[in-house]
């Protein structure tokens, strides 16, 4: 049952409502918070966690383990989609919300206070998993109920310029992990690996109190309200299956974000490692990847509202075929040694995967329907991250060591998950506008009407 609240304005009129602001800005940070728990563990795997948890093994080998370990957060991904979707299409939006926040900011707190393996052997390791499996079903569910609260309240016209403000929490959330991230790494090695890479981790207690405080004072989605009244208390069927029973918005929604996540995994969680190899110093590649974050802070919801404008297909079809163009110079200016080349052209990669992520929000939503929409929009998105970016770092890591150090294989990556993705959408008619109360048949995910798969 859907706890009484107070009954937000519907959406549908051109003019912000001050709750969609509220929501909005309680789903930006809950992103942002979520973000920053889940990408300040890569960046601190790349560093510390091979020689801290994996000593055992040799340089190369320890830090292709610790990139397996950041391998199962997104191996969980989909799982928390799935259970958070579940009981986010049947209870509610914001309730799952509640529970994805807190499950992140406490694993991520325990990663701060977990012995080594120096301490107490192959456990730490194991924790070290289990906390980080932890983290990815948190986030499987986060993302997905943070982007409907948004969708849900906003006016068919404008929703893409609300969910870019809400998408805000990616970049943001990878500036802050970033930041947090350059100023540890000024520390002396011995503080670094005995205390330092603890602190970003225990911050996160800090920023789940914010976070739950806003997060409490938010209505539910009247979207889902909506559905919920006419449902009465007729229990919904499974969502899972719903979506798996019509998969072709599934299949589709997946395919559309494995270009955006391939090349933010290569950009962000594997360039630290890559750019160590090639003689780099940590605190510059930080420094750069600082850059980049900023980079998304101005493009995700500028290109988000542009697919207002002029589709979701146009705006993540540039991005797409832009990544396969860019492929080989982006990583001729990474080679380089120069670190002035090496922002730049990190910082163009970001501007490509803003296009291809940026509009993501808004079509996935458009996609389902009501009773479905968090699980189907959970699912195709954690999807393409576990098949994007989940595995990227450790096969990156894997292919430059077979190559002899080669950068190719890391363009034939960006370029082959830029082909996943037009393709993909090639196959997506243009969602933009489509009404999110209609039913479709048996409200299962888009099962092809006209207006959303003509």
């Amino acid at each position: 049952m859907v706890s009484p609240e107070p009954q937000p304005p519907a959406p549908g009129s051109g003019a912000a409502s001050p709750e969609l602001r509220k929501v909005t800005m309680s789903s930006l940070l809950g992103t942002v918070i979520e973000y920053y728990d889940f990408l300040i563990y890569s960046s601190i795997a790349a560093l510390v966690f091979g020689p801290l948890f994996f000593p055992s093994l040799n340089s190369s080998t320890s830090t292709i383990a610790a990139f397996g370990t950041l391998a199962a957060g997104y191996v969980a991904r989909p799982l928390g989609g799935l259970v958070f979707g579940h009981f986010g299409d049947r209870l509610g939006r914001k309730s799952m919300l509640m529970v994805t926040m807190t499950l992140m900011g406490a694993a991520s707190f325990l990663i701060g206070v977990l012995p080594t393996y120096s301490s107490i052997g192959i456990a730490a390791p194991l924790l070290l998993v289990f906390l980080r499996v932890v983290q990815g079903i948190a986030v499987g569910g986060e993302w997905g109920g943070a982007a409907l609260m948004v969708v849900e309240h906003a006016s068919a016209r404008r929703r893409g310029l609300w969910a870019g403000i809400m998408q805000l929490g990616s970049p943001l959330g990878s500036f802050l992990a970033t930041l947090v991230f350059a100023l540890v790494s000024l520390l002396p090695k011995p503080a670094l690996f005995s205390w330092g890479w603890r602190l970003p981790f225990l911050l996160s207690a800090l920023l789940l109190m914010i976070g739950l405080y806003v997060r409490l004072r938010v209505s539910e989605s009247p979207v889902f309200r909506e559905q919920a009244a006419k449902s009465g208390d007729k229990k919904p069927a499974v969502p899972v299956l719903q979506v798996l029973r019509r998969p072709r918005a599934l299949i589709l929604a997946c395919a559309a974000g494995i270009g955006p996540f391939a090349l933010t995994a290569l950009v962000s969680s594997h360039s630290i490692a890559y750019a160590k190899t090639l003689g780099y110093d940590v605190s510059d590649v930080a420094r750069a990847l600082l850059f980049v974050a900023g980079v998304g802070i101005i493009c995700i919801p500028t290109f988000s509202a542009w697919s207002d404008r002029v589709g979701r297909r146009t705006v993540s079809l540039i991005g797409a075929v832009g990544t396969i163009l860019y492929a080989l110079p982006l990583y001729a200016m990474v080679t380089s040694g120069s670190v002035l080349w090496l922002t730049l052209g990190l910082m163009g990669a970001q501007v490509l995967q803003n296009l291809m992520y940026a509009p993501l929000a808004p079509m996935l939503s458009e996609m389902f329907g009501t009773e479905v929409r968090y699980t189907g929009v959970s699912l195709g998105y954690q999807l393409a991250s576990l098949l994007g970016a989940g595995f990227t770092p450790l096969i990156a890591s894997s292919l430059v060591a077979a190559f002899g150090g080669s950068s190719l294989p890391l363009s034939a990556i960006a370029g082959v998950g830029a082909v996943v993705t037009i393709l993909a959408i090639w196959r997506i008619s243009e969602t933009r506008g489509s009404d999110l109360t209609a039913s479709s048949e048996a409200d299962s995910p888009a099962a092809e009407p006209a207006a959303r798969w003509s």
